[in-house]
């Protein structure tokens, strides 16, 4: 017999793996007499075999005895490093599946993509971290799972960086700021390790991957930042009255008055809330004999809350009737770019109407379509605040008048904002003659107590405004076209 070694066994690595060799070929690698048990029966060597017999076996760095594997700590390691890149994996798909299926631009859908295609290669690290952890048979998998931890220390630093921003409870705090701990962990274990050592041209990889991080920076803030101020908002707004027509059987004058409403902008755009005003104006006439009286005469009807600011030299008291009010398009409805709406109303005056003019006012509260979705189905069906059964609308009248408000979820269409904050709400407030309100808050309805910061800041982020128009018309030039 030969007493040349069949079986070489090389000296352990730092993590406790001897490499088999014969001749030039690596047969395999053992982490304790049982592995290396199974490589021999799979060479043809009998069960019994001597492990120590020279004959059979060479030992370098180490004998027989020399095992310095951890199993509990190499499993514990790989069962950690595993799930964190799973749960990784699914917190991307969670954040950019909404945006990828969902989002109103292309930029916001291609940043969803881009999360859900970084999802998929956390996945496949997931997978590669077996081998890594392993015996490493695939040179690259050490590389491979440090790309699936740096991504998810960058998207989880992300999602911190923003939530510390305002620092409000959300679901997703229970996973990414665990995670981004994990992955500050998981980063020190693998540049420990060296992991990099595998990949044929480091360099690349690690150019590739600084590459591939601005790449995905500039995506977002070209979709968070630039892409949603870009383009203009503008509404276009028209009251015209038409001609009068006399009531055949009453003392009444019908007047027909069109309300037209048209984007003209360069982006969609929500109706939050709308509202048509008609008054006749009637005043007390006389000559002011000067100024100071003229002021005097303002102040007066001004503290009694019978005018809107108007100031006439030759009317001594200036009052202002509702005649008719109502929505122009109703809140919850949205304008694509281009699109217009146009409505005719038609109110009644008296013939002896003691009005010298008569006067519309429009007033419409938009938001930006392409920063948020709103529930329009919850926000259309309004809740009316006389009602004891409208379980936190209710209101006695006595205290809050009679009011409809309008409340829905509303959506950021970049998902970063929803899972780093609390929801958001639109919530309006409508009564006849009444300003119309509207707001977005993290409340679902209208509070006292409701912080202006938050409100004023969630207005600017949604793109929320507000545009007005007014007409006026003599009433003698109705009556004049109206006949006898």
């Amino acid at each position: 017999m030969s007493i040349r070694p069949w079986v070489v066994v090389e000296a352990p690595d730092s993590r406790g793996l001897r490499r088999v060799t014969r001749g030039s070929e690596t047969v395999g690698s053992a982490w304790s007499p049982g592995d290396l048990r199974r490589i021999l029966r799979r060479l043809g060597f009998p069960d019994d075999t001597d492990l120590d017999d020279p004959a059979f076996i060479c030992w370098r760095g180490g004998d027989s005895g020399t095992w310095p594997d951890r199993p509990w700590r190499r499993r514990a390691t790989l069962a950690l490093m595993t799930a964190g890149l799973l749960a990784s994996m699914v917190l991307g798909a969670m954040v950019g599946w909404p945006d990828a299926t969902g989002a109103l631009t292309f930029a916001q859908r291609m940043t969803g993509v881009l999360f859900v295609l970084t999802g998929l290669v956390q996945g496949v690290a997931a997978a590669t971290a077996l081998d890594y952890f392993g015996r490493r048979q695939f040179r690259a998998s050490g590389a491979i799972v440090l790309l699936g931890v740096l991504i998810a220390l960058a998207t989880d630093s992300l999602l911190l960086f923003m939530w510390l921003e305002e620092t409000e409870y959300t679901p997703y705090l229970l996973m990414f700021l665990p995670l981004w701990c994990w992955s500050v962990w998981a980063l020190v274990v693998l540049v420990r390790e060296d992991c990099w050592k595998g990949v044929p041209r480091p360099k690349r990889f690690a150019a590739g991957v600084v590459v591939t991080a601005l790449l995905t920076g500039v995506s977002l803030a070209y979709s968070t930042m630039y892409q949603p101020t870009a383009a203009p908002m503008h509404l276009s707004l028209k009251a015209k009255f038409g001609v009068a027509r006399a009531d055949r059987g009453r003392p009444f004058v019908h007047v027909p008055v069109t309300l037209h409403v048209k984007n003209t902008g360069g982006i969609p755009v929500y109706i939050t809330n709308d509202i048509y005003t008609v008054r006749g104006r009637g005043a007390t006439y006389a000559e002011t004999p000067g100024s100071a009286d003229m002021l005097r005469e303002w102040r007066q009807s001004a503290g009694k809350g019978t005018t809107l600011g108007d100031l006439e030299r030759y009317a001594a008291v200036l009052r202002k009737v509702v005649i008719s009010s109502g929505h122009v398009y109703g809140p919850g409805n949205w304008l694509e770019v281009g699109q217009e709406y146009s409505v005719d109303h038609v109110f009644q005056i008296p013939k002896d109407a003691p009005f010298g003019t008569v006067a519309v006012t429009m007033q419409v509260s938009y938001m930006r379509k392409d920063r948020g979705k709103l529930d329009v189905d919850e926000f259309k069906n309004p809740h009316y605040t006389w009602r004891p059964s409208e379980e936190g609308y209710y209101c006695p009248w006595e205290t809050c008048g009679q009011q409809l408000v309008y409340s829905g979820r509303v959506r950021h269409n970049n998902n970063l904002i929803n899972v780093t904050r609390k929801p958001r709400f639109v919530w309006a407030t409508w009564a006849p003659g009444r300003q119309p309100f509207a707001a977005v808050s993290s409340l679902t309805h209208w509070d006292k107590a409701a912080s202006q910061n938050e409100v004023r800041r969630e207005m600017d982020r949604y793109g929320a405004a507000y545009i007005r128009a007014d007409a006026e018309v003599p009433v003698a030039e109705l009556l004049r076209s109206a006949g006898p």
